[in-house]
């Protein structure tokens, strides 16, 4: 049995490689990058196996699942960690080709994925997926206009599997960040501004990827009987803003 980890080459997803394999599991760690994979591999030796693959293309998804060696063939957990924000624009303003980027990786690739891999985990009566979602998904932002609309898409898809897979033995949760430093998240939404991304972080105690790939250890190593359907988790510098009420000044 192993653990695929999409997104892997940096950020959430190699730390959730590291963690994982520390823990004693077998690990797949998947991404485009596979320079960045093959650092990674160096690390963590043989528990550790490389699979080059674009979640946005089915065909990558294909070719990659089918090269897998038979002893890394079985997949028990799933993380959906695969996925990115970009631009920070009010939606008459914003690229639409980061919209189309956006909804073609963080809904497609992850719902495509999901589906070549649930079968094995029916046929066998087992199995985990943890998709990563956002608090976009639930709370509103100026600026996070599609970003948001497809972490909330993540959340609903997470419980609509809950629905469709009871009695088959198989956990679904959905994880929901707050504000995380120490990854390439911000510098791929801002598009390399890191003077931008300096200010987003400056004297904050942001929660790290470490955090994260705790969390997602914790849940899979919880009770076959139990499902956390969702997690929400923040910094605790950060908080709920007030609705924002626009008064008439003439």
């Amino acid at each position: 049995m192993a653990v695929l980890v999409t997104g892997a080459s940096a950020g959430f997803g190699a730390a959730m490689c590291r963690r994982f394999v520390t823990a004693g599991y077998r690990v797949i760690g998947a991404a485009r990058r596979a320079g960045k994979l093959a650092q990674l591999q160096q690390e963590l030796g043989a528990a550790f196996y490389p699979l080059s693959m674009d979640v946005t293309d089915k065909a990558s998804v294909d070719a990659a699942l089918a090269s897998l060696p038979p002893q890394w063939a079985d997949i028990d957990l799933l993380v959906n960690n695969a996925g990115l924000a970009l631009g920070l624009e009010a939606a008459d303003k914003a690229d639409y080709g980061d919209w189309e980027t956006m909804i073609h990786t963080n809904v497609l690739g992850l719902t495509y994925l999901t589906r070549q891999i649930l079968p094995q985990m029916v046929a066998r009566g087992s199995g985990y997926i943890i998709n990563m979602g956002s608090i976009a998904g639930t709370y509103p932002y100026p600026g996070g206009n599609v970003y948001g609309a497809t972490k909330a898409f993540v959340r609903q898809f997470s419980l609509n599997l809950r629905a469709d897979l009871a009695g088959t033995g198989i956990r679904v949760s959905n994880i929901e960040p707050g504000m995380c430093g120490g990854t390439e998240f911000s510098q791929v939404r801002f598009k390399g501004d890191e003077a931008r991304v300096a200010a987003l972080y400056a004297d904050v105690a942001f929660l790290s990827g470490e955090d994260i790939a705790n969390t997602a250890l914790w849940l899979y190593q919880t009770p076959p009987h139990m499902n956390v359907n969702s997690i929400e988790i923040m910094p605790v510098a950060q908080s709920f803003s007030a609705l924002p009420v626009r008064r008439q000044t003439s």
